[in-house]
């Protein structure tokens, strides 16, 4: 697993060990970050579901100024730590380790994002839940993208409220779906 693109191109990351956590393949976050712009001029990531922080780290590979990487897990957090320490990016991310919805409502008028990148354990899919209850506590910036996650057979296409559906695309296994937050 590497870094695709940016600041940070081709530099190797560790996955946690086990089958606790399913890193997303270099393919699928190389087709997503290609599709939500390849670059950026700052702005606010979530990775709340992180596992190694692939995602949010290559968010800040590619010019976001900041980056929120969130497990429930244990190993995946220390395994965070490595890859954070590893890249030298300490000071423009934040590693936590707590539920989703803990994470939402802790972090509620603290931060705002513009990007939240959310792959749960397929099994374990909640994202209307989620999507509003950050809707909620206002972690959202208007406009903000929502990127889930999920197993190929998965659809879901309509949203909760505030939230469009904007596309979704299969990578073998893998289901990417596109949302886009409007305060309305």
């Amino acid at each position: 697993m590497r870094i695709i693109a940016g600041e940070y191109r081709s530099r190797i990351l560790k996955a946690p060990k086990g089958m606790e956590t399913r890193p997303t393949l270099d393919k699928v976050r190389e087709a997503v970050f290609s599709s939500i712009g390849g670059r950026f001029e700052g702005g606010s990531f979530l990775d709340l579901y992180a596992g190694s922080g692939a995602n949010g780290l290559e968010a800040l590979s590619r010019g976001m100024d900041f980056a929120l990487l969130n497990d429930i897990s244990h190993a995946a957090c220390q395994t965070i730590r490595e890859n954070v320490q590893a890249l030298g990016c300490g000071e423009r991310c934040r590693i936590t380790k707590m539920s989703d919805a803990k994470l939402v409502q802790t972090f509620a008028g603290e931060y705002a994002f513009d990007y939240v990148y959310m792959d749960p354990p397929y099994r374990k899919q909640r994202h209307y839940e989620m999507m509003s209850l950050m809707d909620r506590a206002g972690i959202l910036n208007d406009g903000a993208v929502l990127i889930l996650e999920s197993g190929a057979e998965d659809s879901f296409e309509e949203g909760p409220e505030h939230f469009t559906y904007m596309k979704s695309a299969v990578y073998g296994t893998v289901r990417i779906t596109y949302y886009r937050y409007s305060r309305g």
